[in-house]
């Protein structure tokens, strides 16, 4: 059961250093320092949005238009942090 308390840390261990990584590249896109005409920048950006956007979508439905300005990604780090506290809270049952 330790191996299981340890994957799942990684599982949100990646997916918060995917939102981290799309909310700066983001940043980057919007400032202009990265082009999405570069084949590579395209490619990650599109990337990301693929892996990201089961976990956006329903934060999106939930969330009320705020104007341009996307929360969902503060709502999944958010929500990560918050699995990831219970889940060290409960250690003992999966060790």
């Amino acid at each position: 059961m330790q191996s299981l308390f340890q994957i799942i840390m990684l599982l949100l261990d990646v997916v918060w250093f995917f939102i981290i990584a799309h909310v700066i590249m983001s940043w980057l896109i919007n400032f202009q320092v990265l082009n999405t005409r570069q084949q590579l920048v395209a490619q990650i950006w599109y990337g990301l949005n693929r892996i990201l956007e089961p976990i956006y979508g329903p934060l999106r439905r939930i969330l009320p238009p705020m104007g341009g300005l996307d929360l969902a990604p503060l709502l999944a780090l958010l929500a990560i942090i918050m699995i990831r506290i219970v889940l060290t809270n409960n250690a003992a049952l999966f060790f």
